[in-house]
């Protein structure tokens, strides 16, 4: 699995269309989108210029599929929009509590990557008490989970329970989407004193970690900027300042009242 990758929500098909091919051509070779986007088809319509195995792509299915037979109804037309024979990542997007069926579907995860149909799979929002839940009656961890994560939404918490589970720990929103992290000052001194923009420093926060970030970004420039992020290394002084930016915004999505 690459170390970084790019996001493609919210961007129409067209959009994605673009940013993908604008991103392959720049070396991304970890591709993000989901049935939630509504953008496989214009995602699928770059991946085929480029050699099948040499990308990495991964798409997450809704709670209408959560069965033990949904999630290969799930992966079809996923596969059939993205026109790829198999997904190299497919996850669950969120839990929906409520509802009550993540284990359900997680069995039929299990059963897609014996098929050979799904190289590996994995959880997204997913709280330690959902992943400890899939552990306890499945006996089978997942290999990813993504959630929104920066340094305002840290999850030192989540991040040890992935460690200590062999969990890779994949961020949505990276950037902090929607609070003030790239403009805040201490984002901006480290950016100063390495020479870089703000949001490569917030992405080797992450990297540096072993945390894989997905920023989404339709613009040429920043996805390039984007990719530049491991030809320098954080201290260790700027990656605490840097941590303890968490709790500063407002509170990160709550897998536990929201998903879809």
């Amino acid at each position: 699995m690459p170390r970084l990758g790019l996001g493609t929500s919210p961007l129409n098909d067209a959009d994605a269309e673009r940013a993908v091919r604008t991103a392959l051509e720049l070396g991304y070779r970890l591709i993000d989108t989901a049935e939630n986007y509504r953008n496989e088809v214009g995602v699928g319509r770059a991946l085929k210029d480029a050699p099948r195995d040499e990308v990495f792509v991964t798409s997450k299915f809704n709670k209408r599929w959560h069965s033990v037979e949904g999630p290969r109804q799930a992966f079809e037309a996923s596969a059939e929009k993205l026109g790829v024979e198999y997904l190299d990542l497919l996850l669950i997007h969120w839990p929906n509590p409520e509802q009550d069926r993540y284990v359900d579907a997680w069995e039929g995860l299990i059963a897609l990557r014996e098929a050979g149909l799904v190289r590996a799979i994995g959880t997204s929002n997913f709280k330690p008490t959902h992943l400890q839940r899939l552990i306890d009656e499945t006996g089978v961890a997942p290999e990813v989970n993504q959630v929104q994560l920066s340094p305002v939404w840290a999850k030192p918490a989540e991040r040890e329970f992935h460690r200590q589970h062999g969990i890779v720990t994949e961020a949505w929103s990276p950037l902090g989407k929607g609070t003030d992290l790239l403009d805040h000052p201490v984002v901006r001194e480290i950016a100063d004193a390495h020479g870089r923009t703000p949001g490569q420093v917030v992405l080797r926060w992450e990297t540096q970690q072993g945390v894989v970030p997905i920023p989404k970004s339709a613009n040429r420039e920043r996805i390039e900027q984007n990719l530049a992020v491991f030809d320098f290394d954080l201290t260790a002084v700027e990656l605490a300042a840097l941590t303890a930016l968490d709790g500063t915004a407002r509170p990160a999505a709550d897998s536990d009242r929201s998903g879809h």
